[in-house]
């Protein structure tokens, strides 16, 4: 770039902020992720540092966030809600750690307060007397919008404070929307035909700026203060940012429970990764940490450049949103049948790792989205959950794109492909005669919660499949060591450990079985309901949709599925040369009135327990006629949380659940067998 084009460039960049910074914070609709957003950012204050010349002093660099709707009040702030320095880099937070000691002449240790920087809305909300009166969003820093009422819809936002609190309080802090709470809006918000939010960010904030706050109330939000603003004077204030957050949650204000005061720049940096580590486990989305210098003496000694304060930074994760080039599509055959579109993607580091592929979900989806081949799309990955595309940037559309043709035979076996109405998954009809979905019920039928045969992994399975050995489950127990043992990379001795693994594994229970034959929408607590009810598998076979129906947790749908499954000729040859080759299980006795004292109760398994399994504590449980759910809500009896709980936890402590340790599970199981 020669110096000539400088000014055109840093123009470019500004005009692009400033546009970004109203779909992000005026229309609630960003066309970009915030990653893109931060590289343009960050490039144009470079060009501002090595050109100072060009500057304007009206650019996005010296602004925070964009004005305020007309539809709504102004709010001008009594101090500037201002933004805050990144770093992306570890080396990026040692030369601000650096930079903050030179400038206070110290040679000590700096003490920080440590938070994850939620992934929100701002607000600032101001209490007189202890009355909320009013609350504004960020806005351009210097002037919000009025969002007083809807607010006050918030739950955990206290209208009256409690306590000695200072007659008049300005608190600022977080909106958000919690994850599980995002997913179930979205997905109610889908069965109605409505608007879906792309990330809870969103979500946050488009609730939040609703002009009728009926609707606000309707919407799952939270709220979480970090700081604040206006105080009056006749309470005294603690001297450390940690100790007036301490004062804020005295008043009955909410703040996070993951807040820590450290010392020393390798105890941030250890903070740092331990959220990292862990941000796939919170209940609400993050994308850093936010560190603070605790004393608020030091806070004062350091002050503020234009948009930021010098005593604090938000070290960035890794992006968990990118922009990249979609190539091709790939269709993929699941196990039950399912056709799932596989989105190839120009390479990209989305949240640590190389994404090169992405899921569609489905035909629906890419109409939703209006994705074709050659788009520019942004990709999300958050923590373990495969990659998606969430969004298309239009305005990056190039003129040569193709739209995304769904195949109507298999691309696996030539099958018809099928659509039920009602449905917004298409199925290859081919069945076992689909190599995929032979693949893919073998290593269900081997897996874990199944049939447990250890050793019998995914690469195995699907090179014996490839080499045409197995076409079923009873495959597998016809399988010979000498003939495993010609593999390559397999010795005598590995073959000898699978061929023991695959006959110990005869040797099951009824619910583990029906589990392993892959009954579309059977999963372990429906097996284990078929189990309790009919007490063997003939009487399951053998029943009418009606007799089906009666079982706990099954619909018509799902019955519909296993007698259909029990119907097909296929399948029952294969169920009758199963038990041929010996496998067995005890018979399972009906939960009685007297050994089934927890009918009717809900338990919810979370964390490492020392004594006993997870799995052994839910087949406890569920041996006592107790139902055990994978998710938290108002009809769980008790949470039992073992070591390194997570966000169950939180949920259940925020639902007011009972919270059982592993010791009172023990007593619970204790006490019932007496």
């Amino acid at each position: 770039m020669t110096e000539a084009s400088i000014p055109q460039r840093m123009q470019e960049l500004a005009q692009l902020l400033q546009r970004y910074n109203q779909e992000y914070y005026e229309l609630d609709q960003p066309s970009v992720p915030d990653a893109e957003y931060d590289r343009l950012f960050r490039q144009l204050q470079q060009l501002e540092a090595d050109y100072p010349q060009y500057a304007d002093s009206n650019s996005p660099t010296q602004k925070v966030g964009g004005k305020a709707l007309s539809a709504f009040q102004q709010v001008t702030h009594e101090t500037p809600m201002l933004s805050l320095d990144n770093a992306f880099e570890e080396d990026e937070f040692s030369a601000f750690y650096q930079r903050i000691r030179e400038r206070l002449d110290l040679t000590s240790e700096l003490e920080f307060c440590c938070e994850p920087k939620l992934d929100g809305a701002a607000v600032s909300i101001l209490y007189e007397q202890g009355k909320l009166i009013r609350a504004a969003t960020r806005g351009d820093g210097q002037t919000g919008e009025d969002i007083t009422e809807n607010v006050k819809t918030i739950r955990n936002v206290p209208l009256q404070l409690s306590g000695d609190y200072p007659q008049r309080l300005e608190v600022r802090g977080e909106v958000f929307m919690p994850i599980k709470a995002f997913e179930s809006y979205n997905q109610h918000a889908l069965e109605r035909g409505d608007k879906v939010f792309a990330n809870p960010r969103n979500a946050a904030a488009g609730s939040l700026r609703q002009l009728d706050s009926k609707v606000t109330a309707q919407r799952p939000l939270h709220f979480y203060a970090y700081s604040m603003g206006v105080v009056s004077t006749e309470v005294n204030l603690a001297d450390s940012h940690a100790g007036r957050l301490q004062q804020l949650q005295s008043w009955g204000l909410p703040i996070s429970d993951e807040i820590k005061v450290v010392e020393g720049a390798s105890a941030v940096t250890a903070y740092y990764q331990d959220i990292l580590s862990r941000r796939p486990q919170l209940r609400y989305e993050i994308d850093g940490v936010v560190l603070k210098v605790n004393s608020i003496a030091l806070q004062d000694n350091l002050g503020f450049v234009s948009r930021a304060p010098r005593w604090a930074i938000a070290w960035k994760f890794p992006a968990q949103e990118e922009m990249t080039t979609i190539h091709g599509v790939d269709f993929q055959v699941g196990r039950t049948g399912a056709i799932t579109p596989v989105a190839r993607l120009n390479p990209v580091a989305v949240g640590g790792v190389t994404v090169s592929n992405a899921t569609l979900h489905n035909a629906d989806e890419i109409e939703r989205l209006d994705i074709r081949i050659g788009d520019v799309v942004i990709i999300r990955r958050a923590g373990d959950v495969i990659p998606q595309v969430v969004q298309v940037v239009m305005d990056r559309r190039p003129a040569d794109t193709t739209p995304i043709e769904f195949p109507s035979a298999c691309p696996e076996c030539g099958s018809h492909i099928e659509r039920a109405q009602g449905e917004a998954v298409a199925r290859c009809t081919g069945g076992l005669i689909c190599p995929a979905q032979r693949r893919e019920s073998l290593k269900h039928f081997a897996s874990r919660k199944a049939m447990d045969i250890d050793g019998l992994g995914d690469k195995l399975i699907e090179q014996l499949v490839e080499l045409d050995w197995l076409h079923s489950p009873a495959d597998l127990y016809r399988l010979k060591a000498h003939k495993l043992a010609l593999l390559p990379r397999m010795g005598a001795k590995s073959a000898d450990k699978i061929v023991q693994a695959i006959d110990k594994s005869k040797q099951t229970t009824l619910p583990r079985f029906l589990y392993a034959l892959g009954i579309r929408e059977v999963g372990e607590a429906t097996a284990l309901n078929l189990s309790h009810h009919f007490g063997d598998l003939p009487a399951i076979q053998a029943a009418e949709l009606e007799q089906l129906e009666q079982v706990q947790d099954v619909g018509a749908v799902v019955a519909s599925h296993i007698y259909q499954f029990f119907r097909e000729p296929h399948n029952q040859t294969v169920i009758e040369e199963l038990e041929e080759l010996g496998i067995a299980w005890p018979a399972l006795e009906k939960p009685s009135a007297a050994t089934a004292t927890l009918a009717g109760h809900t338990y919810v398994l979370t964390g490492t327990l020392t004594t006993m399994t997870r799995d052994q504590a839910k087949q406890a449980l569920q041996a006592l006629g107790a139902k055990v759910s994978g998710s938290v809500s108002k009809k769980t009896t008790a949470v039992i949380a073992g070591d390194n709980a997570g966000s169950k936890l939180s949920k259940a402590e925020q639902l007011g659940v009972p919270v059982l340790s592993e010791q009172e599970l023990e007593q619970l199981l204790s006490d019932v067998d007496e």
